[in-house]
C-alpha cells in the first residue's frame, strides 16, 4: 500500500518536508497546495505531484494524509478540516499561537478520532534520539539537569518575526520539547529572561533575540536553555544530560570529520549552515515513523498534546521574560 499524500503550503519547511518525503517508500506526494505560482511548481516539478486547491485535497478521497506547513495563523483551522475530512495530518509546530485555540482544535481532532502528529522533528535526530535512549537504558542513573544550547547562524527578517510570535514561541519552543522529550517529567516552573543584542529591528518588533530559560519540574529536576539569533561560527545544536550516575551528551555536526593539526592548533571544518542541513536526515526519519504508524495503527508522537505542552511553556517563558518573576506551570 502506499500513502498518498497532500502538501498545504510549499515554502521553506514544505520544500523540505516534500524532499524528504521522496525518500520514502510506501509514500506519495500526489497534490500541492501553494498560492504562489513558482513556490508550488518546484515542488511539482521535483516530485510529480499535481496542483490542487485545499478544497480539493481534502475531497480528494484518494488522499490519505496531509502535511500542513502553511504559515501558523492557517495550521488549527486546516487541522480541523483536514480531521473532519477522514486525513491523517502532519503539522508543523506550532498548532496555533494561542493556547485556547489548541485546546479548541484538539477537541475536534479528539471528536473526529482524527490522527494527528506535530513537526518537532529534534526528537528524530539519531543524536538526540540516542541521548534519550542512553537515558532509558539507565545509563546516567536518575536524570537531574539538562542543559540545551540552540543557536541560529543569523536572524530571519524582521518581517517574519513580526509574524512569528516570537523566539520563545517561535525558536525555543523546539527546545521546551526537548526539555520534556529529555527530563520525561511535565514541568511547573518556567524563569525565563531575554535581550535585544543582535538587531534593534527585532526589539522594535517586540521581540527579543538573545534568551535563557531555566525549568524546574515537581520532583526537582532542572533544565536550563540558551537560545541566539546569531552564531557566527555556524548553526550551534548540542545537549548535556546529567545524571546521578554520569553524563551524556551530544555535540554539534560538522560538514566533515576531518581534523587538522598544525603547530598553530587544531582545524575543524565549519558546522552546518542551518536546520535544513542539519536536520535533514531527522525530516525524513520524522515522516518515516509517521507513515508507519499510520500503516500499522500505531500512536502517533509527538502528539497534539506535545504541541500544546510546548506552546504552554513558551507562553510562560514569554509572561516570566516580561514580569521578571518565575511563571507556574499547571500539568
Amino acid at each position: 500500500m502506499t500513502l498518498q499524500f497532500g502538501l498545504l503550503g510549499a515554502g521553506r519547511i514544505g520544500k523540505t518536508h516534500a524532499t524528504a518525503l521522496l525518500g520514502i517508500p510506501g509514500a506519495k506526494l500526489a497534490a500541492v497546495f501553494d498560492p504562489i505560482d513558482a513556490a508550488a511548481d518546484h515542488i511539482v516539478a521535483m516530485s510529480g505531484a499535481r496542483r490542487a486547491s485545499v478544497e480539493e485535497i481534502l475531497a480528494d478521497k484518494s488522499i490519505d494524509a496531509v502535511l500542513i506547513c502553511t504559515p501558523t495563523d492557517m495550521h488549527a483551522d486546516q487541522i480541523e478540516l483536514a480531521a473532519r475530512a477522514g486525513k491523517a495530518i502532519f503539522c508543523e509546530k506550532p498548532v496555533d499561537l494561542s493556547a485556547d485555540r489548541v485546546r479548541a482544535c484538539l477537541k475536534v481532532v479528539e471528536e473526529t478520532k482524527a490522527k494527528l502528529m506535530i513537526g518537532f522533528n529534534r526528537r528524530f535526530d539519531v543524536n538526540f534520539a540516542n541521548v534519550r535512549a542512553q537515558i532509558d537504558a539507565g545509563a546516567v542513573g536518575s536524570v537531574e539537569l539538562v542543559q540545551i544550547t540552540s543557536r541560529d547562524p543569523g536572524p530571519p527578517p524582521v518581517d517574519y518575526i513580526k509574524r512569528s510570535g516570537g523566539l520563545f514561541r517561535d525558536m525555543m519552543i523546539h527546545d521546551f520539547d526537548m526539555a520534556r522529550f529529555l527530563l520525561n517529567e511535565e514541568i511547573v516552573s518556567v524563569s525565563a529572561t531575554g535581550s535585544v543584542l543582535v538587531d534593534p529591528a527585532i526589539g522594535a518588533a517586540g521581540d527579543v533575540d538573545t534568551a535563557s530559560a531555566t525549568l524546574r519540574t515537581k520532583s526537582g529536576k532542572i533544565a536550563v536553555i540558551t537560545n541566539s539569533r546569531r552564531a557566527t561560527y555556524g548553526y550551534d545544536q548540542r545537549i548535556e544530560v546529567h545524571g546521578s550516575k554520569g553524563a551524556v551528551s551530544a555535540a554539534n555536526v560538522h560538514n566533515n570529520t576531518v581534523t587538522l593539526a598544525t603547530k598553530d592548533g587544531f582545524q575543524n571544518a565549519p558546522l552546518l549552515d542551518f536546520f535544513m542541513e542539519r536536520y535533514a536526515v531527522a525530516y525524513r526519519t520524522e515522516l518515516q515513523s509517521f507513515v508507519k504508524a499510520i500503516e500499522t495503527s500505531g500512536a502517533l508522537s509527538p502528539s497534539g498534546l506535545d504541541g500544546l505542552k510546548a506552546l504552554e511553556l513558551a507562553d510562560a517563558a514569554f509572561k516570566s521574560a516580561a514580569t521578571g518573576a518565575a511563571v507556574t506551570v499547571s500539568v
